[in-house]
């Protein structure tokens, strides 16, 4: 609990002792030279009043003079007026100091809620030690790390930015980025993420990425941002509380005045008699107003519904998911159909050479070197397996002449990004990509193709039939001549299947991978995946065209469908895709920056199991959202109206206005619990 918290929660306890002295007093008659119902209360009951409600009168002041006046703090402060004019000194001091017990349990209920979000905002790193050449160490403010600086990072220290491990070993922390409590082991050629502590080893880390673009910046932004989206249900309390407690104002003026004004008149004309008008006086009907204002405060609604969302997001944020905004956890509540990228997504994107096939009168030692060539200084997942399997080559042949036949790699991007190759492998002089086809190269004033078949044809290049295999398929040709074929393969995620299944049991209808991949190689993943539907050998805007058309086959339009589409990805090439889903989520650590600007939701730890929990969590928010929202209206229009007939007293209104908000609030805290109990 925060000191502020603290300082109001002893002058409420003291507003409560003092009102609970005179309450006692009062009634027991105990100071006989206090009359009952002597004026002598009011001075001595403005005492705990203004002690717990000063700052609530003060708001009130404030809204009327910056004519936005309706608002909690004109309810609370017009009720408890009026009950001081009615006579009730105790009934006034209780509502006012109910009130503010209400507004204390809300505000640490907030804190709470919002204690994972702020512990984000401890990953950012206070400083950065900076190697220079002549050995010296400077340190300076994250913000002045430049690409290329070479870092120092004791142990205990947090990483100040994105880079990649030159030397040491140490496990590493990631738990406030990523959700996963076991700490990680790196070493040199390992990528290291800023915001993650260092264990016990010294690191020295290069720097890939100034702060500002840094992993740890981008999470602080999306935290900052995802306050700003808000959900239907929230946008619906913000308007409904607008209009709602203009209307109520009015209704108690009403209340105050035109029945007391009707009975009048009608004594004045015989329609009511004198007894009648003198058991129903104006203070009675002044005192219902009051009751009125009373439990007519939104005070329920306006805190436990966007206590819920936020408590929701904080739950999410917990399990090493960024969600952007509440609206989008409301939307992943609904989902019926997820669609994914394959590579990196559902695998893992360590592509490794499995075979090298090489065409009549080539050798596989040709195949690989010319393949190798064309993808020197590549960071494509396909180009640095052939530049790992090169390399491995060179080194088995170094030792035992070697040839690269039955060569496969695991694929470490790091481990050959050293530049050893390129005392064997001349860099490119020029490379065009094309997009979802290939790469073409110019070496040494030779083109060199990988990639389809398409790309190869489309140079004029006739490529042999050949059996398509489970396998990516790299086709290689240099200066117009068929070298031969390199298969590839990637590993599925050991977390996909299951998070597969447990997304049905969640409610997906339909689970769909989208892939520029081969066809075969798509039907090989989607079979062992148990998936719904598999499209390979996509571009990246045929997959925005298959989106538009799985969307259209949701029933219903617009806000009306009858469920949601959500898209995971990680690529450059995902982020038009992204932005047209329903729900975008992206893979925050092997994910592009692209990717996560345009994502809605972004998995730190890209584990797909987090996806399930983020639905659950999804649909408890909405089911705690909806419960609130109709057991604050219910209760509310019930003693409103007991109010009104005179049948609820100010006690009543108290309860149907604080008690049922601290119930709401208490509610929305169970999104606080451990998300896997969800």
């Amino acid at each position: 609990m925060s000191e502020k918290l603290i300082r109001e929660r002893n002058k409420l306890l003291l507003s409560v002792i003092l009102f609970l002295i005179l309450l006692i007093v009062e009634k027991t008659g105990i100071l006989p030279f206090l009359p009952e119902h002597s004026l002598w209360y009011l001075p001595l009951y403005l005492i705990p009043y203004f002690l717990s409600g000063l700052s609530v009168v003060k708001e009130c002041f404030l809204g009327i003079k910056n004519r936005r006046p309706f608002d909690e703090a004109l309810l609370m402060t017009v009720a408890t007026l009026g009950a001081f004019l009615s006579g009730e000194f105790a009934e006034a001091v209780a509502v006012m100091v109910f009130y503010q017990m209400g507004e204390l349990f809300q505000s640490y209920a907030v804190g709470k809620s919002r204690k994972s979000i702020k512990e984000l905002m401890d990953i950012v790193p206070e400083l950065a030690h900076i190697e220079r050449e002549d050995g010296t160490v400077d340190t300076v403010d994250p913000d002045e790390v430049e690409v290329g600086d070479m870092l120092l990072v004791k142990p205990g220290e947090r990483v100040p930015v994105d880079g990649i491990v030159r030397q040491g070993e140490s496990m590493v922390n990631t738990a406030a980025l990523t959700g996963e409590s076991v700490p990680r082991e790196v070493f040199p050629g390992e990528k290291i993420i800023s915001g993650c502590i260092n264990g016990e080893g010294m690191l020295r880390v290069e720097a890939l990425k100034a702060f500002e673009d840094s992993t740890v910046s981008k999470i602080l932004e999306l935290v900052e941002e995802a306050s700003e989206k808000k959900s239907k249900a929230e946008n619906f309390i913000t308007k409904f509380a607008r209009i709602y407690t203009p209307i109520v104002v009015y209704s108690a003026l009403a209340l105050a005045v035109l029945p007391s004004l009707g009975l009048f008149l009608g004594t004045k004309i015989g329609l009511v008699s004198p007894a009648f008008f003198a058991a129903h006086p104006p203070l009675t009907w002044l005192y219902r107003a009051c009751t009125f204002l009373v439990v007519s405060c939104p005070c329920a609604l306006v805190i436990s519904v966007p206590l819920s969302f936020f408590g929701g997001i904080g739950a999410a944020s917990r399990e090493g998911v960024l969600v952007k905004g509440s609206n989008y956890l409301e939307l992943v509540s609904k989902l019926k159909v997820v669609v994914s990228d394959k590579t990196g997504t559902l695998t893992k994107g360590n592509f490794a050479v499995q075979e090298i096939e090489p065409w009549e009168g080539i050798s596989k030692e040709e195949l690989l070197r010319t393949a190798a060539m064309a993808e020197n200084g590549s960071t494509h997942p396909i180009g640095l397996s052939i530049l790992s399997a090169y390399k491995k080559w060179m080194e088995d042949s170094s030792k035992a002449n070697a040839s690269p036949e039955d060569v496969v790699v695991e694929n470490d991007p790091m481990k050959h990004s050293s530049g050893k190759e390129s005392n064997t492998l001349p860099f490119p002089e020029n490379t065009e990509n094309r997009s979802g086809a290939g790469l073409i190269s110019i070496v040494e004033g030779r083109k060199i193709l990988v990639g389809k078949a398409k790309l190869l044809e489309e140079e004029g290049i006739s490529v042999p039939q050949q059996e398509k295999g489970a396998a990516t398929i790299c086709l290689v040709a240099k200066d117009g001549q068929y070298l031969g074929r390199i298969l590839i393969a990637d590993e599925v995620k050991e977390s996909s299947k299951e998070a597969v299944s447990k997304m049905k049991q969640q409610g997906i209808e339909n689970v769909v991978m989208l892939t520029g991949d081969s066809t075969p190689v798509a039907e090989a993943v989607g079979r062992e995946l148990c998936l719904d539907s598999v499209y390979g050998e996509l571009l990246p805007a045929q997959k925005v065209e298959k989106v538009e058309e799985i969307l259209s086959s949701l029933s219903g339009e617009g806000e009306k469908r009858s469920g949601y589409l959500a898209f995971i990805g990680d690529g450059i090439n995902d982020a038009p895709v992204l932005s047209r889903a329903d729900v975008g989520i992206a893979m925050g650590a092997m994910g592009s920056d692209a990717a996560i600007e345009a994502a809605d939701v972004v998995i730190m730890d890209d584990d797909l199991s987090r996806i399930p929990t983020l639905i659950a969590i999804g649909k408890k928010t909405m089911r705690i959202a909806m419960q609130n929202i109709v057991f604050a209206l219910a209760v509310k229009f019930l003693v409103l109206i007991l109010s009104a007939v005179g049948l609820a007293n100010m006690w009543a209104a108290v309860f149907g206005d604080v008690g049922v908000t601290v119930i709401c609030i208490i509610n929305a805290m169970r999104l606080m619990q451990n998300p896997k109990s969800i």
